[in-house]
């Protein structure tokens, strides 16, 4: 029996030394970064971007794999029952890891307990832009106007996205009553304000922001708490009387819990370096539309903590519900 038990420890030590081995060398092969988006959005952009810089730094492809459906939850869940070696990762979205937990009945995966945080990669401010025919000009304009017509449709790239959540908290805290017209994806939904055919729409910045530039829609406000420095010359939410509305799309990489420390490690470091190359800030900034941030894995986690409780209420509050 002890030479059992000495063998079965032996085995375990060597496995143990192998395992930080090969952490240590990591990585040795490429590494797919899921995206539990179809290709085009915001999210894809984000990890193609910094895909192609971090491949260079890790001496290893990236590719990046598009698994879209049901808001992010299939791609996610494929990550989230992969192997915690550091070879499937994923590019995270706020809305499917910290919205989706309170607005389905039941998840494929935890998303506290399933993941390591390894870096916040960047914050997109959202916002709410009118087709130019639309009499309200302000957020104040706007409220006003929803109090005199209760019921005026806004549109989002989908049911409980962030930008619905943001436009519900509106709701919320003026007392108005405003129609959501969810669609599937941005682009549409973009085609069908310019064409006058619903006059509001709350999205992230890129979406939109050649159309405001060559004024085919008008900007209405930022959610986020400070000014874009893309569009300095358009408010936000808090600046109209709304203290405290601050709501951001967040975008970040994860990998299966249990990954080892040291992966985890080595991701953060070279993420937080690409990050602060100029050319990545300014196409954040220029094209994506997004402030870099690369937060530590505690950071994020603690983040991802507080924004599931930040938005259980909003959603508990309205109501929302998938099955």
């Amino acid at each position: 029996m002890t030479t059992t038990l000495a063998r079965v420890a032996l085995a375990c030590i060597a496995a143990v030394f192998s395992f930080s081995a090969s952490a240590q060398n990591y990585p040795t092969k490429s590494i797919r970064l899921i995206v539990p988006f179809a290709p085009g959005g915001s999210t894809d952009a984000l990890a193609r971007t910094l895909g192609q810089k971090l491949s260079d730094r890790l001496g290893q492809q990236i590719i990046v794999d598009n698994r879209p459906g049901a808001n992010g939850n299939i791609g996610t869940d494929i990550v989230a029952k992969s192997q915690p070696d550091g070879y499937t990762l994923l590019m995270a979205f706020d809305a499917t890891m910290v919205i989706n937990p309170s607005v389905y009945a039941k998840l494929p995966f935890d998303p506290i307990k399933d993941f390591a945080p390894i870096s916040k990669v960047a914050a997109l401010p959202l916002i709410l832009v009118a087709h130019p025919s639309f009499p309200a000009n302000s957020v104040k304009e706007l409220i006003a106007l929803a109090k005199q017509k209760p019921g005026i449709n806004y549109s989002s790239a989908g049911h409980a996205s962030t930008p619905h959540l943001a436009m519900i908290m509106l709701e919320q805290r003026t007392g108005i009553q405003l129609t959501h017209i969810a669609y599937k994806g941005g682009g549409q939904a973009v085609t069908d304000v310019i064409g006058g055919q619903i006059p509001l729409l709350a999205t992230a910045i890129p979406t939109v922001q050649a159309h405001i530039k060559s004024g085919r829609l008008k900007a209405i406000a930022l959610t986020s708490a400070r000014r874009f420095p893309g569009f300095a010359e358009i408010p936000t939410f808090a600046e109209a009387g709304l203290t405290d509305f601050d709501v951001s799309a967040w975008y970040g990489m994860l990998a299966p819990a249990g990954t080892p420390r040291p992966i985890i490690t080595r991701l953060h470091g070279e993420i937080v370096k690409v990050l602060a190359l100029p050319e990545i800030k300014e196409r954040f900034l220029t094209t994506i539309g997004g402030d870099p941030i690369g937060g530590t894995p505690e950071q994020f986690a603690a983040d991802i903590k507080s924004d599931i409780a930040r938005w259980a209420k909003t959603v508990k509050d309205s109501g929302i519900r998938i099955e």
